[in-house]
């Protein structure tokens, strides 16, 4: 019989609301040492360290915006999809009244807040796939507004940056948008970069890519190297933490590259803020191992 995992996913929830990843929180101390002491650059990083250890210490969540619930569970054969949605948006539910997250879902339509963090089939977002083996993942990361405000789609060529269907061209497009993002992203960021598929998947992968750690370069040699260095041009437009200028503007570059129409060249960037909230929880038998 499939198990009840209700209160393990509201513990993940907890974890991932008022808990910054370890990778994440090395590269923020790390960023906090390259900049000048007494500097606002310095200060923000600073007070960002210090609000991180205050969420984990206090189990509340890192930042008030906690963001749009984006879930990818990884089943084995046999499970039922709609009991998982069920137990996932109870925990939800759970969640929102323990104050571990706001509630966000807010109907466009109507502008009437739910108070549950629950809409429609749509909030929160749910994707579901099948697996090989026993085990069961579910990873979640939480996408706050402000970095989503600043999330951008480009179609190439674009003649107003001289962008053509190259990598040279996605280079270009990609630091247009840490450009154009200044401060408003909560910097330092991390970009989720999709090169190529239709407008909905294009965005879907750029997003889907930033739940690999920091660090992980792509299998590709090229997309590798892009990587690496759309993170240190990044970094020397001078915009820094939370836009008082500075060394670090952005943390780390994923990229993934996808299938297109011969018609169509679309680069999606996904920012995400310094709250870079992700976790996963595993399940073999009754064992649940958080990450």
């Amino acid at each position: 019989m499939q198990p009840d995992l209700t209160e393990k996913i509201l513990e993940l929830i907890r974890r991932t609301s008022t808990d910054l990843p370890s990778d994440v929180e090395e590269r923020l101390k790390a960023a906090v040492e390259k900049e000048a002491p007494g500097t606002a650059a310095r200060g923000a990083l600073e007070t960002v360290m210090k609000n991180i250890e205050l969420s984990r210490a206090q189990s509340t969540p890192i930042c008030q915006d906690t963001g749009t619930p984006i879930f990818y569970v990884y089943h084995p054969e046999g499970w039922s999809t709609r009991k998982l949605k069920e137990q996932i948006r109870n925990a939800m539910v759970q969640a929102t009244k323990k104050s571990y997250m706001r509630p966000n879902a807010v109907d466009a339509v109507y502008d009437k807040n739910s108070g549950n963090n629950l809409g429609g089939d749509d909030f929160p977002s749910i994707h579901f796939e099948e697996v090989e083996g026993e085990a069961l993942t579910i990873e979640l990361m939480l996408k706050g507004g402000g970095c989503e405000n600043v999330g951008a789609q480009y179609s190439l060529p674009d003649s107003r940056l001289g962008a053509g269907r190259d990598l040279a061209g996605v280079r270009k497009v990609v630091l247009d948008a840490v450009q154009r993002a200044q401060g408003q992203g909560c910097a330092p960021g991390i970009l989720g970069v999709a090169i190529g598929g239709d407008r909905g998947s294009s965005y879907y992968k750029s997003k889907e890519v930033l739940f690999d750690k920091l660090g992980v370069r792509n299998a590709d040699p090229q997309l590798a190297a892009l990587e690496e260095r759309l993170t240190s041009e990044s970094n020397t437009m001078g915009i820094g933490p939370m836009g008082f200028g500075g060394q670090t503007t952005v943390i780390d570059t994923k990229i993934t590259g996808m299938h297109r129409l011969p018609a169509s060249f679309f680069v999606s960037v996904s920012y995400m803020c310094w709250a870079y909230r992700r976790r996963k929880m595993v399940v073999k038998g009754e064992e649940v191992v958080y990450d």
